[in-house]
């Protein structure tokens, strides 16, 4: 059975490419997670509205997904939300020099 905490493991092996330092579910990237039997839908929160690697990380994350056992169709989508430093912890804001 897939569940949203094993999704959420598997994303945690991608790191954001401007900060590498994070992963995308540290870095608040994951807007919603929904799963429907064997099919999985994530949304993702680019770091910047025109992000230049906007497909690629569409690409990184739906081949993440077709790595979990029991996967038959994964969607990723991109969110209209915006995304800002609030979304990380205070040690990641300052890992990465926001504070």
């Amino acid at each position: 059975m897939i569940t949203k905490q094993i999704v959420l493991d598997k994303l945690k092996e991608i790191y954001e490419p401007c900060a590498p330092i994070i992963d995308i579910v540290r870095m608040g990237m994951i807007d919603d997670i929904q799963i429907e039997d064997n099919s999985v839908k994530v949304s993702l929160i680019l770091t910047t509205p025109n992000c230049p690697a906007r497909f690629k990380m569409v690409k990184i994350v739906k081949g993440k997904l077709e790595e979990i056992e029991g996967i038959g169709n994964a969607e990723v989508v991109i969110s209209d939300k915006k995304w800002s430093p609030d979304k990380l912890s205070e040690e990641d804001r300052k890992r990465l020099g926001f504070v």
